[in-house]
């Protein structure tokens, strides 16, 4: 039968032209005859991207090693050639002289073959009692614990940058939306610190993620354990790690992290995408409250005149990018019998991409909030009478009328000044008398934006003394978590 013509995936079934490497040249290979088909073997590999895992998987190897010797199954020169070996390793990585070979199906094959032939037949000492299932599960909670550290640093960073701008620029008042229409008067600062507050739980998120990653799975083997009274108690103290795993079935496949971090890069990524639409559309002309550097922005190939949010619209894009990420996962795990199987491969990619692109966002959000000009101007004569149509039916309540009362009342003056086509606020006070007797001539004082804004004095308010206590809560947070 003729070879079916291969029509996609060209990348992957050119290595048809390639030599395979014999199954018996594998970790794996004992019980296998023969090649592996060209095909699979490259379908198989994962080590063109969890060679990102290098230094994990040295860091592991080496621990490991040492509780080798501990448990008597290694001599101490064994031990040190085995460390010598490793250190030599991580050396090559870190110089880029590293090189994957073709039969390298994985960051560990990889190590381990280059190990056997720096120090010969000691190295085939260093997988005893392991398993790839509990290596690999190993190396990636090492690998994400040290990521969501660096991803830690950038939140922080941009909640202080919000924050301190937050302070500066406290007294700036402008229109607070709700259904994309103006509502009520509130501080820039208010807003800012909205922003700040959503990405502080995300922060707490984070740290819980951070707890249960750092959770020891490697001593588990394959399935059933380890059988040479390995000491998984100095592995834990000696990788660092919080806590040993409980039980080895769950270990070596319980990939409940990585949904985790999925889902918290989803949830993160949906605070910074609202944030980004807001600024987009206070960015247009139409609005014009706020001024992007150009250092944030790009111009159009057509329309001279044009200056884009290029960098709030791929903050905003990069959303469906992890979301898909997360389902994606989600769907890969829903399906699985227990303990190791080969669908747990998929847990990287899209791992590495998300954490890379929560990476990146953030430190862009950051550069867009520290370098954005706001328009003081533009936010004030964006403000109308009719945003403290509120504030009239609370001028009624403090008349002592019943809440429900007040609120048609000043609806009634809505609609009047609307029929008369007037500003509410050019009502006369015979016209407002004509709704309520309690009207009196100091509902005047109704009329002012800051009088507005400073009776939200209630903690969380958006008042000046309340936006005032919300930056030292925030730097309170800020300064107790950095001191941790």
């Amino acid at each position: 039968m003729a070879t079916p013509e291969v029509k996609y995936f060209p990348k992957l079934f050119s290595v048809r032209t390639k030599t395979s490497v014999g199954a018996g040249t594998k970790l794996w290979g004992g019980r296998f005859v023969g090649s592996i088909d060209p095909i699979m073997e490259k379908f198989n590999a994962s080590v063109s991207y969890d060679q990102r895992m290098w230094a994990a998987d040295i860091q592991g190897s080496k621990a490991y090693a040492k509780a080798l010797e501990k448990a008597g199954l290694l001599t101490k020169s064994e031990l040190d050639q085995i460390l010598s070996g490793m250190d030599k390793i991580h050396e090559e990585w870190s110089k880029g002289a590293f090189l994957i070979k073709e039969g390298d199906e994985d960051i560990h094959t990889a190590h381990e073959r280059r190990l056997k032939d720096l120090i010969g037949e000691p190295a085939g000492k260093l997988h005893t009692g392991r398993s790839r299932n509990d290596q690999t599960a190993t190396d990636l909670r090492i690998w994400l614990r040290d990521e969501i550290s660096v991803l830690m640093g950038h939140l922080h960073l941009l909640i202080k940058t919000m924050v301190e701008r937050a302070a500066v620029e406290i007294d700036i008042l402008f229109p607070g939306y709700t259904h994309m229409q103006r509502a009520q008067p509130v501080r820039w600062s208010h807003w800012l610190l909205s922003y700040a507050v959503a990405l502080s739980r995300d922060a707490e998120r984070l740290d819980e993620v951070r707890r249960r990653t750092n959770v020891l799975p490697l001593g588990s083997g394959a399935i059933a354990g380890n059988p040479f009274q390995i000491d998984r108690e100095f592995l834990c103290k000696e990788l660092q790690f919080d806590a040993i795993s409980l039980n080895s079935m769950d270990a070596t496949c319980e990939r409940d992290f990585v949904a985790e971090i999925l889902f918290w890069c989803s949830l993160c990524q949906i605070h910074l995408s609202k944030m980004s639409e807001d600024l987009i559309i206070y960015s247009t002309k139409e609005f014009g409250f706020i001024t992007l550097s150009d250092a944030y922005s790009t111009g159009s190939s057509l329309m001279p005149q044009k200056k884009n949010a290029d960098s709030l619209e791929l903050i905003r894009s990069k959303a469906g990018r992890v979301f898909g990420r997360c389902s994606g996962f989600l769907m890969t795990l829903k399906g699985l019998p227990s303990t190791y199987n080969k669908d747990l491969q998929e847990d990287k990619e899209g791992l590495f991409e998300s954490i890379d692109t929560l990476t990146a966002v953030l430190q862009v959000a950051m550069g867009v909030i520290s370098t954005l000009k706001v328009n003081e101007t533009a936010m004030k004569n964006a403000l109308s009478p009719d945003m403290l149509a509120t504030d009239l039916a609370y001028y009624l309540v403090r008349k002592k009328m019943p809440f429900r009362e007040a609120h048609s009342a000043s609806g009634r003056a809505v609609y009047l000044a609307e029929s008369k086509g007037i500003e509410i606020s050019q009502l006369s006070l015979d016209e407002l008398k004509t709704i309520s007797p309690l009207f009196e001539s100091d509902v005047l004082k109704v009329w002012n934006y800051t009088n507005s804004v400073e009776q939200y004095s209630a903690p969380g308010g958006t008042a000046r003394s309340s936006v005032a206590l919300q930056v030292e809560q925030l730097r309170a947070w800020l300064k107790k978590r950095q001191s941790n």
